[in-house]
């Protein structure tokens, strides 16, 4: 039964269902709430909070567990502004991993979303209610078949974007109106074409998806039957929200097309005696199967769109935090940060001899790892230049000979080439948190170590620091080698890492392929849950794109990130031989 129509709901809500348990002498129950029931309710609140886009209205409350008091999937009760869904539509999932906050979430729960749009279409559109005298009947049955596709033709006229929602719950909830194991009846045959077809006309399915459906059909009620059939839901999707008469007026003459005494209840479908499924229930399976196929196939397209919308929007913020911390003057003088806060430079000094060798070794390291061997090409031709083929000059004397024309190609040519070195990029990401403080040195030296040896190595290769903690401070800019070591402090609060490895991703493209790609990050790893979260986000996208990410850690206790390489290092010379290893590797990977 269509959930617009189901009877308000029993004993919980009806007035005076508990009053028989007044005088019993004990208690009212008060069933006990658990963690669950408190994420049901959290769920629950928010639809209910979403639900005004829908339904156009604010009044409405939503209720959502496992199971219902109706036992439908999905149901609005207008005179308690209510609409309830069943938790179990979720599938086997926990409550605590099921959000619906936000734009977007509906995604995860199509089946869910379809029910409660279709719930809010009743809401906004269904204005006028079955009779008490007629529920029950062929005639109410017939006027709450033709209101579901109504008002969902209405609602799509209000809120295109939800189509995908309708249709997916097309197969999700409607399909249990019918009983695809009957016998092909009339009734039930209408019942399908009122419930399908309609909704084919109401566009919220297509003509090829229903096209085995209307076969059917038409085989059981003849052509001119279901075309009077349709001439009536269509003429109810144009009927107005209010319009109660004209609805029961369009049932009646359903009823009266199919020969059913309107006052009766709807005939009882005849079940089926062969094993094999009847012709109209083979036809709502394969209905059914193309929808979800096709629904699977707009979602996948629709993830697409978003993730491309996601990463475009994800490169644009990076570029925006690139150019504030890399170029934080803009040309009237102001500066321009991604948050406040002092910076943690406090000074520079003269590289050390140590420092400099280490820089030396490192970038006969990363020359010795771009080395690219030359690629020998050998091609054939029938006239010099190149080095002439005894054998080949015979096949072509012995061709001419023979009258055919000459194919053999005697000349070989062998042609030596050097392959492009591809460049470097490397960044690198400096804690200076307090928990870092006693790190600063060796960070600051690997830091000047590693942007000197890229320097030595190639004139295209590029290196950029940022110093990160609730503020981002860039140490060394990207196309700047530094002559001098930067020293900092580590006294700050909080972990900006995700915004440090966007403005790097984006000042030395990172994520674009035809270089070696290496980020280092210098930390503890000790972050907060949301900050650990978004950093580890970032590395991922960047290891899907083919760039390492070395983690350097120099103190016990340390917790890098999942996605990293994970070094644990005292000294500076350490540091740059390990980031000579990563660096290599890197290259050996473009």
């Amino acid at each position: 039964m269509p959930a617009h129509f189901m009877p308000e709901p029993p004993n919980a809500y009806a007035p005076g269902a508990l009053a028989q348990w007044e005088d019993d002498g004990g208690p009212a129950y008060d069933p006990p709430i658990g963690p669950r029931d408190l994420h049901w309710m959290r769920i629950g609140a928010e639809m209910a909070a979403r639900l005004p886009e829908l339904a156009g209205r604010g009044d409405l409350i939503v209720t959502c567990k496992p199971g219902t008091v109706t036992g439908a999937p999905a149901a609005f009760f207008p005179a308690l502004a209510q609409v309830e869904v069943d938790g179990r539509l979720f599938g086997p999932v926990h409550p605590a991993t099921v959000s619906l906050a936000k734009p977007g979430d509906e995604e995860d729960h199509p089946v869910v979303w379809g029910a409660l749009t279709h719930e809010a279409a009743h809401a906004a559109h269904s204005k006028w209610d079955t009779p008490e005298a007629l529920r029950g009947t062929a005639q109410g049955n017939a006027a709450e078949i033709l209101e579901e596709s109504r008002i969902e033709k209405a609602h799509l006229g209000r809120r295109p974007q939800d189509l995908p929602w309708l249709r997916a719950v097309v197969t999700g909830l409607i399909m249990e109106d019918i009983t695809p194991e009957a016998a092909d009846d009339k009734w039930q045959a209408a019942t399908a074409a009122g419930l399908i077809l309609a909704r084919r006309d109401a566009g919220i399915l297509t003509p090829e998806e229903t096209e085995p459906l209307e076969t059917a059909v038409t085989t059981i009620l003849g052509p001119d039957l279901l075309a009077n059939l349709a001439t009536i839901w269509q003429a109810a999707h144009a009927t107005g929200d209010e319009d109660e008469q004209s609805m029961l007026a369009h049932a009646k003459a359903w009823c009266d097309l199919l020969a059913t005494d309107p006052e009766l209840p709807p005939p009882f479908p005849q079940q089926g005696q062969s094993e094999e499924p009847s012709e109209l229930a083979a036809a709502i399976a394969e209905v059914t199967s193309t929808v979800d196929v096709n629904n699977a196939a707009d979602r996948a397209t629709r993830a697409r769109k978003r993730e491309k919308a996601q990463q475009a929007a994800r490169a644009q913020q990076a570029a925006e935090t690139a150019e504030k911390v890399f170029r934080p003057d803009t040309p009237k003088g102001k500066k321009k940060n991604t948050r406040s806060g002092p910076s943690p430079v406090i000074g520079t000094r003269q590289p050390t001899a140590a420092e400099k060798s280490a820089a030396g070794r490192l970038a006969r390291a990363l020359r010795a790892a771009a080395y690219r061997e030359r690629t020998v090409t050998v091609t054939a031709s029938a006239a010099p230049p190149g080095r002439l083929s005894m054998r080949g000059a015979l096949v072509r004397d012995a061709q001419r000979a023979a009258g055919a024309v000459p194919t053999a190609q005697p000349w070989i040519r062998t042609e030596r080439r050097q392959g492009p070195i591809p460049p470097l990029r490397i960044g690198i990401a400096v804690d200076v948190s307090a928990s870092m403080d006693d790190a600063t040195g060796p960070i600051a030296s690997a830091a000047w170590i590693v942007a000197k040896a890229a320097a030595l190595t190639d004139p295209d290769s590029r290196t950029a620091t940022v110093a990160f903690s609730r503020t981002l401070t860039a140490i060394t800019a990207p196309g700047r080698t530094p002559d001098r070591v930067t020293r900092f402090d580590a006294n700050d609060t909080g972990h900006n890492l995700a915004e440090a490895i966007d403005a790097l991703t984006a000042g030395l493209g990172l994520t674009t392929p035809g270089a070696g790609r290496l980020l280092v990050i210098a930390s503890d790893g000790r972050y907060r849950l949301s900050e650990a979260k978004a950093a580890a986000e970032r590395i991922t996208t960047l290891r899907a794109a083919g760039c390492a990410v070395l983690w350097l850690a120099f103190a016990e206790g340390s917790r890098p990130l999942p996605g990293s390489t994970f070094l644990e290092l005292t000294d500076p010379a350490q540091a740059a031989a390990a980031i000579g290893k990563a660096a290599t590797a890197a290259l050996a990977a473009t």
